[in-house]
């Protein structure tokens, strides 16, 4: 589903991603862990074209992302044609972003009747059906400014969900929830992930990672250094750098 060749990313003289390689399989869960500022947010950016990849390629469900290929070069697409890609990328942020003016129900609703040209009936019923989903059939009516964190993000869940996406991208979802909060968004990742959803996750939460994921790949300084079975890396890391990482962690 997901294929980074040779990855760079660049922000000036600054190298974020350096030479990133790794492969992610259908209906399989992918948890980024490392530092901060090793690159595992930039990287996810890069799936879906919010960031553009310095060198190297990108490709999702086959698809060269945000990029054609024309006599041995890479082109840009157009805006346009990114944004239609992007329709079968669902990305969940740390930052909920919720439409302040809107219901949980009418976030969820947005993007299918406007992009996706849904009739409000039937956004409606797919909007109420994902909201339960997430369990919040109850908040439907509920604007963001009366709803929990943890609420929040799971309507941002369900939001993303609303486009049928083939992939799912999350950036440290929890990473700005109060503490009693975490566990209702993980679990509705877990949910999920027990439906095949192809996922990948920053997360700093290693007990999800140990029960949910099917790799794990730790990143230091735009690196990938070490890959593997989670349960295996977290009990028996193989690089210095990693060890020093989960000592401080888990």
């Amino acid at each position: 589903m997901v294929r980074a060749e040779h990855v760079s990313k660049s922000f000036g003289s600054n190298e974020v991603l350096k030479d990133i390689s790794l492969e992610v399989k259908r209906g399989e869960v992918l948890c980024l862990v490392g530092p901060s500022g090793s690159g595992k947010s930039t990287f996810l950016r890069c799936i879906n074209h919010l960031e553009q990849v310095s060198s190297g390629r990108l490709a999702v469900d086959g698809q060269l992302v945000g990029y054609r290929e024309a006599g041995g070069r890479l082109h840009e697409m157009h805006p346009k044609e990114i944004s239609k890609q992007r329709r079968d990328i669902g990305m969940v942020f740390q930052r909920f972003n919720l439409f302040p003016h809107m219901t949980a129900l009418e976030n969820v609703m947005e993007a299918p009747t406007q992009v996706k040209g849904l009739s409000k009936a039937k956004a409606k019923a797919r909007a109420l059906e994902l909201l339960a989903r997430v369990g919040l059939a109850e908040r439907a009516d509920y604007y963001p400014a009366h709803l929990s964190g943890g609420q929040q993000q799971r309507v941002a869940i369900a939001r993303a969900l609303a486009m049928d996406p083939k992939l799912m991208l999350f950036d440290e979802p929890t990473s700005a929830l109060d503490p009693e909060l975490v566990g209702e968004v993980l679990d509705v990742m877990k949910e999920l992930a027990k439906t095949g959803m192809t996922m990948v996750v920053v997360t700093h939460e290693m007990g999800f990672a140990r029960e949910v994921a099917d790799t794990l790949v730790f990143m230091d300084g735009g690196v990938v250094v070490e890959t593997g079975v989670p349960r295996e890396v977290l009990a028996n890391p193989q690089h210095q750098r990693t060890k020093a990482f989960l000592s401080k962690v888990l």
